[in-house]
């Protein structure tokens, strides 16, 4: 189904080298996105938009997700505070998947464990995966409490 919101995709030289915005969702409905700091160009955290997060982003210029563990469109930081205001709104070449440099309000965090970046450790490489491979941590300190912030409900999308 097209949604009239988007331009419908025609041919490949419209998509790759067109001005029409004509994105591409999975199966499911969704796109990756990536979303990196403005300023650093550290990657935040990797989620998915379905077409009502990309229209909500590029209509308010806050960054909105489709939560695939919850089934929800959710407004990134609407219960933390951390919104994240969107700097620049990119697609591919193939338009189905987005890139997002956005600036994050508070203490500039984006992971719901209270790290800045959902990517705060890194994975040994050099040999073959084990059930007793350690991760190295790449950030020390937590930006912001997720109790206190979150509360001690488990987050669903742990487990």
């Amino acid at each position: 189904m097209t949604d009239p919101r988007f331009a419908k995709r025609k041919s490949v030289e419209q998509v790759e080298e067109g001005a029409e915005l004509a994105p591409k969702f999975d199966a499911e409905g969704l796109m990756p996105v990536v979303t990196t700091d403005a300023a650093s160009g550290d990657v935040l955290m990797v989620g998915y938009m379905n077409a009502e997060a990309l229209a909500r982003t590029i209509e308010t210029g806050e960054a909105h997700y489709w939560s695939r563990s919850r089934q929800v469109l959710w407004h990134k930081g609407a219960t933390s505070g951390l919104v994240q205001k969107v700097v620049d709104l990119r697609i591919d070449d193939d338009q189905d998947a987005v890139w997002l440099k956005v600036e994050v309000a508070g203490s500039g965090a984006s992971c719901h464990v209270g790290y800045r970046s959902c990517f705060y450790r890194s994975v040994p490489t050099g040999s073959p995966p084990r059930p007793d491979t350690r991760l190295t941590f790449r950030e020390h300190e937590k930006t912001f409490d997720p109790v206190a912030v979150y509360g001690d409900a488990p987050n669903p999308t742990q487990l």
